[in-house]
C-alpha cells in the first residue's frame, strides 16, 4: 500500500508538472500574415535569401497589384531570445552539420508554428525550402485563419437572418446587412475610403458544369447577379467580372463539401470602379442547389491583402444548419 500510495503522489506531481510547463508559455503575437525569419544576415542577403522571398514573399493570387504573401520579419540568430521568440509563426533556417526539416508546434510560445530548415550547405538549404515551402506555406495560413476567426469572437455578430438559407457565417459585428431580397444577402463593412463585402445566394444544382467551360460559367453566373442584384450609381451600371483580367479557379472544399474557389477582379460596367473578390460555389447536395458565397472589396489606393483574408476567414467559417433552427448561430472554431 506504501508504494501504491508513493505511485500515485508521483504521478499527480508530474501531471501537475506537465500542467505547469503547458501554463508557462506566453501567448504568441504578431500581426496578421506577418511570419518572423531567424536566419543569419549573410544567408538573408545571398541566394538563400531570394529563394525564401520567392516563396514566401510570392505575389497572392487575384490583387490588382503585387503584394507577397507574408510580411517577413528577418532576425539573426543572436537576437532570437525572449520576447522575439513569441511570434506566431516562425521559420527558423541555417547552415547546420545535420539536415533537418518539420514544424513543430508551440516551442516558445501559444499558439505557434516554428518551421525548421537546416543542411550542410547553401545549395541544400536552397533545396530544403525549395521541398518544403509549399507545406509550410500552408500550415502558416491555415494558422492565420484561425487566428482571424478568433479574433471574431472579440465582437461577434448575432444577426441570424442567414439561418433562412440554412447557414450561418461568423463574422465581427461591424458587418451589417445591407440587402436582402429573393434569398439574396449582401453583407457589408464600412472601411476607410471604401467597403468590405460578403454575397450569399443560391443556385440550381447543376448551373456550374464540372469541365472546362465552368470558368465561363461562373463568370456568367457572377455577371447575372451583379446586374440583378449589384447596381452602380446610374442605369446600366452594374458589377461584372473584369474582362481583362483572367480569374485564378481551383477545386477546394468548404464546410465538408466539394467547392470551386475563384479569385479574381471584378469592376463596375461602364465606371472606372474595380476591386479583387474571391468566390465559393458549394455543392449542397443535401439541399438541392449550389450555395454560392462572395466576398468583395473597393478600397482604391490601398493594399487589400489583408482585407481579402478577412473575407477569405468568414466565408470559411460556413455550417450548414436546419433552417428555421433557433439554436445560437456557430461561432468559428
Amino acid at each position: 500500500m506504501k508504494h501504491v500510495c508513493i505511485l500515485l503522489l508521483l504521478s499527480t506531481f508530474l501531471f501537475s508538472c506537465e500542467e505547469s510547463n503547458e501554463k508557462v508559455l506566453p501567448k504568441s503575437v504578431g500581426a496578421i500574415n506577418e511570419i518572423s525569419l531567424v536566419v543569419d544576415n549573410e544567408l538573408w542577403e545571398g541566394e538563400v535569401g531570394d529563394s525564401i522571398r520567392k516563396y514566401f514573399a510570392a505575389p497572392v493570387d487575384g490583387l490588382p497589384w503585387d503584394e507577397p504573401l507574408f510580411t517577413i520579419r528577418q532576425v539573426d540568430p543572436e537576437v532570437f531570445t525572449d520576447f522575439v521568440r513569441t511570434r506566431r509563426n516562425v521559420l527558423i533556417t541555417e547552415i547546420d552539420s545535420s539536415e533537418t526539416a518539420g514544424i513543430r508546434n508551440d516551442m516558445f510560445a501559444r499558439p505557434q508554428q516554428v518551421a525548421i530548415l537546416k543542411a550542410p550547405t547553401r545549395e541544400e538549404l536552397i533545396d530544403q525550402v525549395e521541398q518544403h515551402a509549399p507545406k509550410i506555406i500552408s500550415e502558416f495560413k491555415e494558422m492565420e485563419i484561425r487566428e482571424t476567426q478568433k479574433r471574431f469572437l472579440r465582437s461577434l455578430n448575432k444577426e441570424k437572418d442567414l439561418e433562412e438559407l440554412g447557414i450561418s457565417l461568423s463574422m465581427p459585428s461591424i458587418y451589417k446587412i445591407a440587402k436582402k431580397e429573393n434569398n439574396f444577402f449582401w453583407i457589408e463593412r464600412i472601411i476607410h475610403k471604401g467597403t468590405m463585402n460578403i454575397l450569399v445566394y443560391e443556385m440550381p444544382l447543376n448551373s456550374i458544369p464540372n469541365d472546362s467551360t465552368r470558368v465561363n460559367a461562373i463568370i456568367k453566373m457572377r455577371d447575372s447577379i451583379g446586374q440583378t442584384y449589384v447596381p452602380g450609381r446610374e442605369e446600366g451600371m452594374y458589377m461584372i467580372t473584369e474582362k481583362a483580367y483572367a480569374p485564378y479557379v481551383f477545386d477546394s472544399e468548404l464546410a465538408g463539401r466539394k467547392a470551386i474557389e475563384t479569385k479574381g477582379m471584378w469592376e463596375v460596367k461602364n465606371f472606372f470602379m474595380a476591386g479583387p473578390f474571391v468566390n465559393y460555389v458549394v455543392e449542397d447536395t443535401p439541399n438541392n442547389r449550389l450555395l454560392v458565397l462572395e466576398g468583395f472589396t473597393f478600397a482604391p489606393s490601398t493594399n487589400k491583402r489583408d482585407y481579402m483574408f478577412e473575407l477569405e476567414a468568414i466565408l470559411r467559417t460556413l455550417k450548414f444548419i436546419d433552417k428555421g433552427d433557433d439554436s445560437e448561430i456557430a461561432t468559428a472554431e
